[in-house]
Order: C-alpha cells, then structure tokens, then sequence
C-alpha cells in the first residue's frame, strides 16, 4: 500500500488554515476567537503550551458553524487543490495520514476513495480525541489500524514525517508540488 501525508503533498497547501480562512469569510463572526487564537500561537512558540492545547485552541471556532455543512462548501471549491499526479495514480488501498483534522479531511478522502488516519478532534468544539497525529504518532497510528502492513510508497512534503518515510520501502519528498525521488535520502 501506498501511505501519503495531506498538507503540501496532495494537497497544494494547508487544508485547515485554507477552512479557517474560508469560514472567516462566510462567518465574520468568528472573529472573536481571534485573540485567543493568537494567544495560543504565542504560547505555543513559547514553549508554554503544547502543540495540541494550541490546536484546540484554534480550532475552537467549530462551535460557532455547522461544520458538516461548511467543510462539503469548503471541499466543493477547494478540491481543485489536490494535485493532479495523485489523481493520476492514487488507488484505493492508499492511506492518508494526516495531522490534519479528521472531520476536515473525511470528506475529500471519501470523494477520492482512499482510506484516512488524521487527527481526532471533536467538530462540535475542537477539543482533540488523543494525540496530534505528527511525526512517531503517525506511525502509531497506522501500526494501530494496519497492524505490520508494508508501506511499498510513502509521500511527504516534511521531514517532521520521517518515522514514516523509514517504515516505507520507499520514500518521496514533495517540494512545491514536484515528486522528488529519494527525498528523504533513506532509498
């Protein structure tokens, strides 16, 4: 199976900032989040929180839409964004793995008729379910659903992802959208 990371590798981009910036736009009202939004960020890169606290702290905007709704709107205009390589060659035993969160990306990965593991947090309030799925986590993660399951093929565009480039029989490194073979230097 072939096992791809989300943001910055088949999707131009980061799905959740681009959802935030669309639901500013359609919810104004959202706004009033913004300040503990920048707070937490502050914190964060401070050292005084960690990076789940802050991502709850950020996604705590889900309270005020209806998020079922607006994540089909936002994937609705947005999937143009997955790049067209991996169209070309995803199947359905592919598996993204994401930090990104799970109700954000369950709908596009159901469009596209691959398998998801991302982040769990809850779309009522942002709060997570467990661990921000990033770096060893990922690889946690997938040996929890996939148990000893070869990665023939593992695609990223972070070297944050190297636990999975290092299970994976091969691995690639996606700079600007481009397929770098051997980006990991582990081949």
């Amino acid at each position: 199976m072939n096992v791809y990371d989300f943001d910055r590798t088949i999707y131009g981009g980061d799905s959740a900032v681009d959802f935030y910036f669309f639901e500013l736009r359609r919810h104004p009202s959202i706004i009033k989040y913004f300040p503990a939004q920048l707070a937490g960020f502050y914190g964060y890169f401070r050292k005084k929180i960690r990076k789940v606290a802050m991502k709850q702290i950020f996604f705590s905007f889900v309270k005020s839409i209806d998020v079922e709704k607006e994540v089909r709107l936002f994937w609705n205009k947005k999937k143009k964004k997955i790049y067209r390589w991996y169209i070309a060659q995803k199947k359905p035993t592919d598996v993204i793995i994401s930090a990104s969160p799970e109700f954000l990306l369950k709908v596009i990965t159901g469009d596209l008729g691959v398998n998801l593991i991302a982040s769990r947090i809850s779309p009522k309030d942002g709060k997570f379910d467990g661990e921000n799925c990033f770096g060893d986590e990922k690889v946690a993660r997938f040996r929890a659903d996939y148990g000893d399951a070869a990665v023939d093929e593992f695609y990223s565009d972070s070297l944050s992802d190297m636990p999975m480039a290092k299970i994976a029989k091969r691995s690639f490194r996606i700079v600007r959208g481009k397929i770098r073979d051997n980006g990991f230097g582990l081949n």
